[in-house]
């Protein structure tokens, strides 16, 4: 089985690696894809709140945009991917294995990989699945807060081709407050999404909820 890197030092890609990559970006280009924003310079570690996860391009796009921002993407994979002749690839990739038969949960085990790692841009589809209404799932903040790394959204408006990357926040520790931030600045680059509204409610439901568990009784 081969070995797993010591830390984010990108090796000298593989020639499966580089032609894997060319075809990304050749995609990414033809499709006639933009970028609006960039991640900053500064930031070598972060997660990567990727959305609208709505089509089987979205892969692709924001790969596609990470290469042209100039960072490898990262991504979680099950640990069998990572055995066998595959192993390698799949490391060169941006791959982070996730054992889930270890009693460690996926949160503790990113979080170890982050801080093994030089760098690492880890994309996460934010929502889980296609079939999501609009609701985030809170493992991309655990992970964040975990690991003590910022969160960069990044959303792909598929009519305009145009993916955009915001400002880095760094998670409070309030899951709703921070959501809601989130979700306004997502909100005024496609205002008229319907699954940025949803996001919008998620936020403030969990911040009314806060409120109300914070209230002392009469």
């Amino acid at each position: 089985m081969p070995s797993q890197p010591t830390s984010h030092v990108r090796r000298k890609p593989a020639l499966l690696l580089r032609a894997v990559q060319r075809v990304i970006v050749s995609l990414f280009a033809a499709r006639g894809w933009r970028i609006e924003g960039g991640i900053r310079s500064d930031v070598k570690k972060c997660v990567i709140a990727a959305s609208p996860h709505s089509t089987n391009w979205d892969f692709v796009t924001f790969a596609g945009a990470a290469e042209r921002v100039g960072i490898q993407p990262s991504f979680m994979g099950k640990k069998s991917l990572f055995d066998g002749w595959m192993g390698s690839f799949m490391y060169d990739m941006g791959g982070v294995p996730i054992d889930r038969t270890r009693r460690a949960n996926v949160v503790d085990q990113v979080a170890r990989e982050f801080e093994r790692r030089d760098e690492l841009a880890l994309v996460i589809a934010v929502e889980g699945s296609r079939s999501s209404a609009g609701e985030w799932r809170s493992g991309f903040y655990n992970i964040a807060m975990k690991a003590g790394v910022p969160i960069v959204p990044a959303y792909a408006d598929n009519e305009r081709r145009v993916v955009g990357f915001g400002e880095p926040l760094t998670p409070s520790g309030d899951y709703g407050a921070d959501l809601l931030a989130i979700a306004a600045w997502l909100r005024s680059r496609l205002p008229m999404l319907e699954r940025y509204e949803v996001l919008e409610a998620q936020a403030r439901a969990l911040i009314a909820m806060k409120d109300t568990a914070g209230r002392s009784p009469l």
